[in-house]
């Protein structure tokens, strides 16, 4: 498999991630990942950082494309991942949700950990809700594209025939944030079979959730400011284009 590089110099890589790919070894997930086929093709990253992870400076869920940054050498591993921490780095992506957002933009304010039922799922806890002790703060601000709606072939119940599109920018890094939050609020991203509701609709066209990584603005090791986009994949294109405008 080719990975699309949309930008490199002697620290960094910035790829576009595919869809069905995970990033490195996790799991019962042991080979053929991103960082596999990264080291195929630059060796040296073996020498970056700790494996499985190597250079990869954050990660994107298995069935998320778009933007991804890889670091090249110890120093900017450390350097990009300070950018994180520090909420640095101004990340936005795509998602289409289910049902109507009536507000043009908003912010879901939560603590996020591992849910009680599930450990391979997240949950949203409110402050001082019964088991939210020790959870971490998650911040995710979000403005509305599109409102829009299927012609009823593709949806099971009326109140899921409607869709928005949605710019989400995550403003901490916890894991699924994305994919939590916008089911915590009602909306889960269409196409998550792990965050979706029970009968929730899929267009035919669409074999993953809709959420690609489409900008990433951050500083490089020289102090210049750069940013980089990623447009939708045809898979997603295709989707938007079998549904209707919301009059």
């Amino acid at each position: 498999m080719e990975i699309e590089t949309i930008y490199e110099d002697d620290n960094i890589l910035v790829i576009n991630k595919p869809a069905g790919l995970v990033v490195f070894p996790e799991g019962q997930t042991k080979n053929g990942t991103l960082i596999d086929l990264l080291i195929e093709k630059y060796p040296r990253l073996k020498n970056v950082g700790e494996p499985p992870r190597y250079g990869i400076v954050h990660r994107l869920d298995k069935d998320t494309s778009g933007i991804l940054l890889v670091a090249k050498t110890d120093e900017a591993l450390i350097f990009f991942q300070k950018q994180f921490k520090t909420r640095k780095i101004e990340k936005k992506y795509i998602a289409l949700v289910s049902g109507v957002i009536k507000e043009n933009q908003g912010v879901i304010e939560t603590l996020i950990g591992r849910a009680p039922k599930d450990r391979m799922k997240q949950k949203a806890f409110f402050i001082g809700e019964p088991g939210s002790e020790g959870k971490r703060e998650a911040i995710t601000e979000y403005k509305t594209i599109a409102r829009l709606r299927s012609n009823g072939a593709t949806a099971r119940q009326d109140r899921f025939q409607n869709y928005t599109l949605l710019e989400v920018a995550p403003k901490t890094g916890r894991k699924h944030q994305i994919r939590c939050h916008l089911a915590h609020i009602q909306h889960p991203i269409v196409g998550d079979k792990m965050y979706g509701f029970k009968g929730q609709p899929t267009p035919k066209e669409l074999t993953r959730h809709f959420l690609h990584a489409s900008y990433l603005k951050f500083q490089l090791l020289n102090g210049k400011i750069i940013e980089m986009k990623s447009e939708l994949p045809e898979e997603l294109i295709n989707v938007i284009k079998i549904l209707n405008p919301k009059s």
